[in-house]
């Protein structure tokens, strides 16, 4: 690459920028609509995820374009001087890599906090159990949005949203599920469901089911935090040892060195 082509070409996009020839921002804007295809399906959802539902999902998105666009004009005018098939498609590349880069730290995110969702589902689920002993599910399950933890509060409006638009079947039930894909929650939500669409006769000893199984999973809980604390012990100890061996054989090394020095 020829450093002085990105020079000229930074220099040339500021000027033009500057003097109101070109917009960048506007041109952004305008193509936005075009790139909405590469919207990936759950972007939205990752992002409410990781800064809360008053996160302005167009903004970042234009930003991910504008972004993809300028690293792409980069490595064009970088290979100006030898402009090619090879280097536009090479270009392209790296403009759509650096699009995704975002998505894809969104997404590491989200991984790295399922196991938290994970520790959090059995005691939500307990919360709702005893709301639902006093409600329907639909109303229980309104009733526990504000108290719920808040990575949960946008899949449980979204759950409400189509329950109350006439959406009878196990299918929004179902995409909370596949919302928060951790341990049991596919099972937890037909249990749900059926406790929502069952008679008031078999109400309680379903409720008593659903009741059993949470007490399972906030066992589980417990006993998956306990081992993490425990497997955290044993690094912290072993990276203990792995110090203190490492420094006694440093100290016997240096003090063998001198010996023979003398």
């Amino acid at each position: 690459m020829d450093i002085s082509f990105i020079l000229i070409g930074a220099i040339l996009i500021f000027v033009l920028q500057y003097n109101r020839k070109v917009d960048v921002q506007k041109f952004v804007v305008d193509s936005e609509p075009y790139f909405r295809i590469l919207m990936e399906d759950d972007y939205e959802f990752l992002l409410t995820v990781k800064y809360g539902n008053d996160v302005d999902v167009q903004k970042l998105y234009g930003t991910r374009i504008r972004n993809g666009m300028l690293a792409i004009f980069v490595v064009v005018f970088a290979f100006l001087s030898k402009l090619s098939f090879v280097n536009i498609l090479f270009a392209v590349i790296v403009g759509y890599v650096v699009f995704k880069m975002p998505y894809t730290q969104l997404k590491g995110y989200y991984r790295k906090n399922l196991h938290h969702i994970n520790q959090m589902l059995p005691y939500y689920l307990k919360s709702l159990e005893i709301l639902v002993q006093h409600y329907t599910v639909p109303v229980a399950l309104n009733r526990s949005i504000e108290s719920a933890p808040e990575i949960f509060q946008p899949g449980l409006r979204r759950l409400i949203a189509k329950i109350e638009a006439g959406d009878a079947s196990v299918e929004p039930y179902m995409d909370f599920a596949k919302e928060y894909p951790v341990r049991d929650s596919m099972r937890m939500m037909r249990l749900l469901y059926r406790l929502g669409v069952g008679s008031q006769e078999n109400k309680q000893e379903q409720l008593m089911m659903f009741s059993k199984t949470v007490s399972a999973l906030q066992n589980k809980a417990r006993g998956q935090r306990y081992k993490d604390r425990l497997d955290k012990m044993e690094n912290k100890t072993m990276m203990m040892l792995v110090c203190t061996g490492g420094g006694i054989l440093m100290l016997m090394l240096f003090s063998m060195t001198m010996m023979m020095g003398i």
